[in-house]
């Protein structure tokens, strides 16, 4: 298992990809990928669990708050690489 804390800019970043993108992003790979913030964590591959995830992103985004990354699996560094590379 491999994660990665991350601050994300909801606006800066996914205005300009669909969140749909991302969830192919993350399909892509065996590994598992999570997205969590405080008690709060989401299936990367789940398109429904990421637009319901967009509203906590805000709210990290807004306090400055860094999001955690979450994969596991066999290519799991291949998928982080991914994500992370989303969002750069």
């Amino acid at each position: 298992m491999v994660t990665n804390k991350m601050a994300i800019d909801i606006t800066a970043d996914l205005d300009k990809r669909p969140i749909a993108k991302l969830v192919q992003e993350a399909s892509r790979y065996d590994s598992s990928v999570f997205f969590e913030y405080k008690d709060k964590k989401v299936n990367a591959k789940s398109i429904m669990g990421m637009m319901t995830f967009i509203s906590i992103m805000n709210k990290a985004t807004a306090a400055n708050e860094k999001i955690d990354i979450i994969v596991d699996g066999s290519d799991e560094q291949d998928a982080m690489n991914a994500i992370v590379a989303f969002f750069s």
